[in-house]
């Protein structure tokens, strides 16, 4: 038994990263369905039902508790999973509560009444998919009130990382920061709303200049899933060894995972 994480394809390998170090005793299964990605570009049904049965598959693996690293699978499938009800003893959360929780500098578990915030200026950059949701506002709404969130599809930015065309992809980040800018001129914060674009924060932080905050996930949901542990010790898991699979060619996978993080990493097929 492990903790799952799972993602359409290599980004949740930043989540996973960060979870590793902050939780080096906690086994982890990382699944990447890389032969349906990206997410990004599909319809909402479609993404919650390849996220549903890649959940059911980690489940079935002994994984108690599912990370959705993934902001298109947590922004299109994780409630209505939640609302069809979880087996008994297993949990699933998702990537958007603890970026908000950070944003609005909220304590982990903070239900209280939505209020006002010092941040009232909010870039989102994410997926077609996950702007086309609106999941962020919404679950932002819970928390805080007051605030203008300006949002920008970044089409093509996760094809790129995911072809290794790191090249073509900070070229696309900068003209989407460039296209926000000109609807948004002075953003306070900006929130990288997809687990793949910490592999290219740099670009994002130039682009927008040393006046904006920018909001990354992992270190973040590594928080958040220790806080949960800490609460929840039996989630932990026990002494099943770590894996990293995938829907895709492992191999290639393999090699891509290697390169962006810059240490061997070795999927197997499933």
């Amino acid at each position: 038994m492990a903790v799952g994480v799972f993602d359409s394809g290599l980004g949740g390998l930043t989540v996973l990263a960060a979870a590793q170090e902050r939780l080096p005793d906690v086994n982890f299964i990382y699944l990447g369905d890389n032969a349906h990605a990206p997410y990004g570009v599909r319809d909402a049904d479609d993404i919650y039902q390849l996220t549903r049965s890649s959940v059911v598959t980690l489940w079935d693996m002994g994984c108690d508790l599912v990370i959705l690293a993934c902001n298109t699978a947590s922004a299109a499938a994780l409630r209505r999973m939640q609302e069809d009800g979880m087996p008994k003893g297993k949990r699933v959360l998702g990537v958007f509560v603890p970026l908000i929780e950070a944003l609005t500098e909220r304590q982990w578990g903070d239900n209280s009444p939505p209020r006002e915030v010092a941040v009232t200026n909010v870039a989102l950059f994410a997926t077609p998919a996950t702007v086309a949701s609106r999941a962020f506002q919404r679950e932002l709404a819970f928390r805080a009130i007051g605030v203008d969130v300006e949002a920008q599809a970044c089409g093509g930015v996760v094809d790129a990382i995911e072809e290794g065309d790191m090249i073509l992809a900070e070229a696309l980040v900068r003209s989407h920061v460039d296209a926000l800018l000109r609807k948004m001129p002075h953003p306070q914060a900006a929130v990288l709303g997809c687990t793949h674009y910490p592999l290219v924060e740099d670009v994002f932080k130039s682009a927008l200049g040393p006046d904006v905050t920018v909001f990354s996930q992992p270190r973040l949901v590594a928080e958040s899933l220790a806080d949960y542990l800490g609460r929840h010790p039996q989630m932990a898991g026990g002494d099943a060894p770590s894996r990293c699979l995938t829907t895709g060619d492992a191999r290639r996978v393999s090699d891509r995972a290697t390169q962006f993080l810059r240490r061997k990493i070795a999927f197997e097929h499933i």
